[in-house]
């Protein structure tokens, strides 16, 4: 046998070369994806996601702009409806890419494109596991139709037999445990319906945990968990349930949109990596400074369940009394502006 034989052949050659490189890869990964944890980027979130590694990502949490005229100091909010779902799927790609194989996205949308958003991620390649209504109060008043008080929150994964779900760690109080005392009740309490609610004593008899609400407050101005220089700030807790339930500590949870910086405050609380991204400077100083002043392993603020315990709130807001020059007969009246 001569020594040419026992040369590899170029099949083998090649094989070894890009297993070599994948190996590469991988061991070159932690570093690159670690200049990115730990802090809020200050930019578009698109040109910042197309850095970010593939498959660095434990879970992503995004709350974009509605493409309803909310007034952001840095983004117009009133684009074309073509562009504005171009410009989702762009970003959404990019989340794709960045997730890991078992990873998931968890999506805040409003009314007017959640189907579209929703179809848009499907066409990327996300899986649906569930369409969550976000149900609060203290929403916007409004005078020429029903006022709004439900989000839609949609929970995607990229492998629908491979993702993290800690049921454990969510779990609520059951009706049993609740309302009858039924001794048979898993004290561990059972996982949350899809229909989150924030004040269920407004309706005693509804939102229970067979139903598909989920019941949460927004955080209003008066909360004491209102932060003050974002104007859509999420509840820590609503984080809390999605970042304790798809996720583990030490995981790497991302927000292309920081905002107000809720998402990664919740994050450090509960012991994950974190990083996201935010086109406005000053909501960056801010989420900054928010984030410096958090310690991982603190309590998350709000009402961990609110059929148990309501949130804090401050002093409500004071109000003129009112004057008239005619007599009125004495009634009990109300008015307070709860916003």
């Amino acid at each position: 046998m001569g020594l040419d034989s026992l040369k590899p052949s170029p099949d083998i050659t090649l094989v070894t070369h890009l297993f070599n490189q994948h190996c590469l890869k991988a061991q070159r990964m932690p570093a690159a994806i670690d200049k990115f944890v730990g802090k809020i980027h200050h930019g578009d979130c698109l040109d910042g996601l197309r850095k970010v590694p593939d498959q660095s990502v434990h879970l992503a949490f995004a709350d974009p702009p509605f493409n309803i005229g909310y007034e952001y100091d840095q983004y117009d909010d009133r684009l074309d409806s073509e562009k504005y779902i171009a410009w989702c799927h762009d970003w959404m790609a990019e989340v794709y890419r960045v997730l890991n194989a078992d990873g998931s996205f968890w999506l805040a949308i409003g009314d007017e494109y959640a189907a579209e958003l929703k179809i848009e991620a499907q066409k990327i390649g996300f899986q649906t596991r569930n369409w969550v209504i976000w149900y609060y109060t203290f929403g916007v008043h409004c005078t020429n139709k029903f006022t709004r008080s439900h989000a839609h929150l949609f929970y995607f994964v990229k492998n629908p037999k491979a993702f993290t779900f800690n049921a454990d760690a969510i779990a609520v109080p059951s009706a049993r445990q609740l309302v009858y005392k039924d001794r048979r009740a898993n004290p561990k309490g059972r996982t949350p319906d899809d229909t989150w609610i924030l004040r269920p004593q407004d309706c005693d008899t509804g939102f229970t945990a067979e139903e598909d609400t989920w019941y949460i407050p927004r955080v209003a101005g008066t909360f004491k968990e209102r932060a003050g220089f974002h104007g859509c700030q999420m509840p820590e807790q609503l984080l809390g349930r999605i970042i304790r339930c798809c996720s583990n500590p030490k995981d790497i949870v991302l927000d292309p949109f920081s905002g107000s910086s809720t998402t990664l405050v919740v994050a450090k609380k509960l012991q994950r990596r974190f990083f996201g991204f935010e086109l406005s400077k000053d909501y960056v100083t801010n989420g900054t400074a928010r984030l410096t002043a958090t310690k991982p392993g603190s309590p998350l603020l709000g009402a961990e369940e609110p059929k148990v315990s309501a949130p804090a709130t401050g002093d409500p807001p004071k109000t003129k009394k009112r004057t008239s020059k005619k007599s009125a007969p004495k009634q009990l009246s109300l008015d307070i502006n709860l916003e």
